[in-house]
C-alpha cells in the first residue's frame, strides 16, 4: 500500500505541473515568442539521451536480459497488440480521431512523457494532450488496480497494465501483489515495451 501510495504521489506531481502549464499559458506568463522555437524537439533530443543511458547504465537490466527465456517476450508482444487492438477498437466509436491517431496515443503504453511529446510534435497539441493525459490515467490504473487485476486475470495481468512503467515506477506494486518470481518478467516487459514506443508513436502519427 505505501509503494503504490508514494508512486501514485510522483503521477500528481506530474499531473500539477502539467496543470501549472496550462494555467501559464492562459495567462500569458511565458512570452509566445518562447513557444515559437522547436523547443519541444530539443527535450525529445535530451529526453531520449536520458532512457539510453538509464537502460545503458543500470547493469542489472542488461543481466536480466541474459539470463531471460524466449518465452517471456510473448508478455510484452501481448500487451503490445492486446493496447493495439483495443484503441483501434475504440476508434470506431470516436468521430475526432482518426484509428491511426488513437492508436499513436496507445502506443504511448503509459511511457506519457515521452509520448506526448512525439505527438504534440507530428499531431498538434490537442493530442499530445489526450496522450499526456490518457498514458498518465494508465499509470494510475496500473498502481491502483493491481490487487484486482492480480485476483481476477493472475499474476501476469498488473504487469500488462503497468504497460511501460512495469520497470520502474510500477515495479513495486507488481512485486507485493505478483510476487518476487514475476520481478524480471516485469522489468523484461518494460524494456521492451519501453523501447517500442518511440517506433510505434512514430509509425502510427506517419500514417
Amino acid at each position: 500500500m505505501v509503494y503504490s501510495l508514494v508512486s501514485m504521489k510522483g503521477s500528481l506531481i506530474i499531473l500539477a505541473f502539467f496543470a501549472v502549464g496550462v494555467l501559464s499559458g492562459l495567462w500569458d506568463i511565458i512570452p509566445s515568442d518562447l513557444l515559437k522555437d522547436e523547443w519541444n524537439t530539443y527535450v525529445l533530443y535530451v529526453l531520449m539521451f536520458f532512457v539510453g543511458i538509464t537502460i545503458g547504465y543500470d547493469r542489472e537490466l542488461l543481466l536480466s536480459l541474459k539470463r531471460v527465456n524466449l518465452n517471456i517476450v510473448l508478455v510484452p508482444l501481448g500487451t503490445i497488440v492486446g493496447t493495439l487492438l483495443g484503441t483501434l477498437i475504440l476508434s470506431l466509436v470516436m468521430q475526432d480521431w482518426s484509428a491511426s491517431e488513437s492508436m499513436a496515443v496507445g502506443s504511448g503504453f503509459g511511457y506519457y512523457s515521452l509520448s506526448s511529446i512525439f505527438i504534440t510534435q507530428y499531431k498538434g497539441v490537442a493530442l499530445g494532450t489526450i496522450a499526456l493525459m490518457s498514458n498518465l490515467m494508465r499509470e494510475l490504473i496500473a498502481l491502483l488496480t493491481a490487487p484486482l487485476s492480480r485476483r481476477w486475470f493472475g499474476p501476469l495481468a498488473p504487469i500488462s497494465v503497468a504497460g511501460a512503467t512495469s520497470m520502474d515506477t510500477a515495479l513495486p506494486i507488481i512485486t507485493q501483489y505478483a510476487g518476487k518470481n514475476y520481478v524480471v518478467i516485469a522489468i523484461v516487459h518494460g524494456i521492451i515495451v519501453d523501447l517500442s514506443v518511440p517506433f510505434l508513436v512514430t509509425f502510427f502519427c506517419y500514417l
